[in-house]
């Protein structure tokens, strides 16, 4: 262990399974301490005990903003602060325009979109107070360029680029840095596969999805203090997705 998230309370969203599990362990390893907020209790649980003494977890629907006030308030309870917020939690759904409903829609743009903003309205104070502090939206190469069939997603991620700048520029003078990450196809159980797929390193880099790992790299980065003079940008990790088209 390095220690470069020694100091650092981070509450991760979505933490549970996936790019959340992934942050979690990564951030532990680098000395934070972390609340993980699901609505998987019993995997959230069962990774919390895996990382010991250093690591929580607390129900946490993104869509209901008590809970989101409810973990804020268990992160400081335990730990004492909250300087770091990862809002990870998300779906993906997707459908041709006159037969995706109405339903769906909402569904995504509830959990993608309108919870990272309540998870920044209860964070503020927390974060403020806890300063420098980080918010690493976790976005998607579909929020850098469209994907067909995919309105809500699209559309969703879109808004979460658009809300990370806004958000900067607010919390920039308060001491809070605001910045998305912009995944490409990265091996989780959201888009039905898992890390037991091989992976060929060898091949051209748009050839193969990305881990987990890879993502939290730049997560960890970014709610360091090394990435201090980064705000209200978008950081892409996608093997070169949204770079164009390779011919021939």
């Amino acid at each position: 262990m390095s220690g470069r998230l020694t100091g650092r309370v981070a509450l991760i969203s979505g933490g549970a399974s996936g790019m959340g599990a992934s942050h979690a362990r990564a951030f532990v390893a680098e000395g934070a301490r972390v609340m993980l907020g699901d609505i998987a209790d019993d995997a959230g649980r069962a990774l919390a005990a895996e990382l010991g003494e250093q690591a929580g977890y607390v129900h946490l629907d993104v869509t209901e903003s008590a809970d989101w006030q409810a973990a804020v308030a268990a992160t400081v309870e335990r730990f004492g602060l909250l300087n770091v917020l990862v809002n990870n939690a998300g779906v993906l759904d997707g459908g041709p325009l006159g037969t995706y409903t109405e339903k769906q829609w909402q569904r995504v743009i509830d959990i993608n979109l309108t919870g990272p903003f309540l998870g920044l309205s209860a964070a503020r104070d927390a974060l403020v107070a806890a300063r420098p502090a980080a918010v690493i939206n976790i976005s998607s190469a579909a929020g850098i360029q469209g994907v067909g069939g995919m309105h809500a997603y699209t559309a969703s991620k879109f808004g979460v680029r658009g809300l990370t700048k806004s958000a900067a520029l607010e919390l920039a003078p308060e001491g809070v840095r605001v910045n998305s990450v912009h995944p490409g196809g990265i091996l989780t159980p959201m888009i039905g596969v898992t890390e037991e797929i091989a992976v060929d390193r060898g091949e051209n880099v748009r050839a193969r999805l990305g881990l987990p790992a890879e993502v939290s790299d730049l997560v960890v980065f970014l709610a360091s203090t090394e990435s201090s003079y980064c705000t209200g940008a978008e950081f892409v990790v996608d093997g070169g997705m949204t770079a164009g088209s390779v011919v021939g």
